[in-house]
């Protein structure tokens, strides 16, 4: 089928994850690419539903949900694991106002911190009403005090790089905060869009992803 960007947001509606615009081919390129996100609590129910005990299950859980619906489309889908990598987060600032907060993530105007890419759509062809990027600034600018650069108990963020193994070691030793519980109290001390907070599960599970992506056990 030849599909429209109203088409894909539709065959998207209710598997709890979003469209996340897309961008026309620059001169030399073809087709159209279209991401594929969360935002807020809405995945967590869907991935839940749907979650099986295998290695990776919330990729897993993506690709049941993505592949099918990228065949019908008539798009090839890539995911942010596969090899060789592709430029995620260059393809979410041509989609999308989203630039690099003080913690590296990228923030959104309207999600903040909470939000996510899961997949990309290639279209061979320049999809109808794909809707051009907004120009909205940073939320970032005009934050005043940096909350975010403050907040975290080993102060592993400076607005310019990130102590990965002073967060994983906190995490791991399982010390006061409980941050592995919690939730990133750096990433929470943003002021922006607090109500796309994740639920705590949600929050727990991504903790708990982190930490043995760095070879460590779980706290206990």
């Amino acid at each position: 089928m030849t599909a429209s960007y109203r088409t894909v947001v539709g065959a998207f509606a209710g598997t709890g994850l979003l469209v996340r615009g897309g961008f026309q081919p620059s001169e030399g390129e073809t087709g159209s690419l279209v991401l594929i996100g969360n935002a807020g609590p809405e995945m967590w129910a869907g991935f839940a539903a749907g979650r099986k005990d295998e290695p990776d299950p919330l990729d897993a859980w993506t690709r049941r949900v993505v592949n099918p619906l990228a065949r019908q489309l008539g798009a090839d889908a890539v995911y942010p694991n596969d090899r060789p990598y592709q430029p995620f987060q260059s393809w979410a600032k041509r989609a999308e106002p989203v630039y690099p907060s003080p913690l590296g993530i990228l923030i959104h105007p309207e999600y903040g911190l909470w939000h996510a890419y899961r997949a990309a759509l290639r279209f061979p062809h320049i999809l109808d009403g794909l809707p051009a990027r907004k120009d909205v600034p940073s939320p970032c600018d005009s934050c005043a005090g940096k909350p975010c650069l403050s907040a975290c108990p080993v102060g592993a963020f400076d607005g310019k790089s990130y102590d990965v193994e002073a967060c994983a070691g906190h995490l791991r030793d399982g010390d006061v905060p409980d941050c592995a519980n919690l939730g990133c109290r750096a990433r929470d001390a943003c002021p922006i869009a607090t109500g796309w907070r994740y639920p705590p599960e949600q929050i727990a599970f991504h903790m708990a992803a982190f930490v043995k992506s760095r070879g460590g056990p779980w706290p206990r």
